[in-house]
């Protein structure tokens, strides 16, 4: 016979093993659930190519870089990775909210999104991006802002207020003639008067062409209107096509070349602030206006997990984010994503100190380690 203490104290322990193996196995299954909703769309690991000529670090020649690292072993995809901050515009409603870029060729990006669809609640959710104007969104996006499979959401790129600024910043400066006063002077002679005759073309010595040659540079990277910009910009390129004579100590010009400068100059020297602040204010509605695009999918998505409130294709990702034909970093997708580490540590050695490799892991450790915290509290 047990006594009613034994009974109290095996059902006691039987009982707090029954919550440990609970509370472990929700925490296994909620890693794991996080786990394969971030490995749905996010890149296993992100690679990016330190070249010294590009601009913020935006990869121009991302085709090739894709291409090779096609070849290193355990990849299974390379395709173009673009995410940025975005302004969703619906029904007078907006909300700042982070995109991410989908290269629809890739059949496992497609495939990804198409898994983590919200079928119950959006059964005409579809994960069909093309390569037009259409998006799939979250489901919080969807019902704070009340957005629905079918409906047009308008989205401002963020980028398009730092070119308003900068442009409308512009507008209230003097022309460059009196905001670089002292080093316009110096430039407006040795451009128009300095010109020594040289068979059937006209040169400037070295001291002259590099010195208006500098001071032209200092004033073209900072703050000034476009037009003013484009008419410096032409006589830079004029005086690229010169010609340089190390035994005369000159650099030679054409007949064009040189009018081409003269007329660029004599053009600044004339600008019209109103007509330059017209034209730049005027050319603000094709920087402001915002991208029309259709939902055509809505995703569940969860408070545990960090995700892109919006989907887009590729081609629209790298317009919102300014980017060109240019893109942030190359997404590869393994065969194993649990190999991340191995195979990025050997693809350093392979590829170079030129090239930054980022898995998954290190994209998202803070995360996982605020769940393996909570795991331990709770054991």
């Amino acid at each position: 016979m047990l006594s009613s203490f034994s009974i109290i104290s095996l059902l006691g322990v039987m009982l707090g093993v029954l919550v440990l193996v609970v509370v472990m196995a929700i925490y296994a299954g909620l890693e794991r659930n996080v786990k394969s909703r971030l490995l749905g769309f996010t890149p296993h690991v992100s690679v990016n190519f330190h070249d010294p000529a590009s601009v913020d670090g935006r990869m121009t020649n991302w085709q090739e870089a894709a291409a090779k690292l096609k070849t290193l072993p355990h990849v299974e995809a390379a395709t173009a990775f673009v995410s940025d901050n975005v302004i969703v515009d619906y029904q007078a409603w907006q909300r700042p909210v982070m995109f991410r870029g989908i290269d629809t060729s890739d059949p496992a990006q497609v495939g990804g999104i198409d898994k983590m669809l919200d079928l119950q609640k959006s059964p005409d959710s579809t994960a069909d991006l093309g390569i037009d104007d259409r998006v799939v969104i979250s489901s919080i996006l969807a019902e704070q802002l009340q957005i629905g499979v079918g409906d047009e959401i308008r989205l401002l790129s963020t980028r398009n207020i730092e070119g308003v600024m900068r442009a409308y910043k512009t507008t209230e400066n003097p022309p460059i003639r009196e905001s670089f006063k002292d080093a316009w002077q110096q430039i407006t002679p040795t451009l128009t008067s300095s010109w020594i005759a040289d068979g059937d073309g006209f040169s400037l010595t070295f001291e002259q062409y590099r010195e208006a040659y500098k001071r032209v540079e200092g004033i073209l990277i900072e703050d000034i209107r476009a037009p003013e910009q484009a008419l410096l910009e032409s006589i830079l390129v004029a005086m690229d096509t010169s010609e340089k004579d190390d035994a005369k100590e000159v650099f030679r010009f054409t007949a064009d070349a040189r009018t081409q400068v003269e007329k660029a100059v004599a053009d600044l020297n004339a600008t019209d602030m109103e007509k330059m602040d017209a034209e730049t204010l005027k050319n603000l509605k094709s920087i402001v206006l915002p991208k029309e695009a259709k939902v055509v999918g809505v995703y569940q998505a969860s408070q545990m997990a960090v995700t892109p409130e919006v989907f887009l294709p590729l081609p629209l990702a790298q317009d919102l984010a300014g980017l060109g034909d240019s893109v942030q970093g190359i997404a590869l997708r393994l065969d194993n994503p649990y190999d991340a580490e191995v195979f990025a540590a050997e693809a350093r050695q392979t590829l170079g100190d030129a090239w930054t490799l980022i898995t998954w892991g290190q994209q998202y450790q803070a995360f996982f380690s605020l769940i393996e915290q909570q795991r331990g509290m709770m054991y």
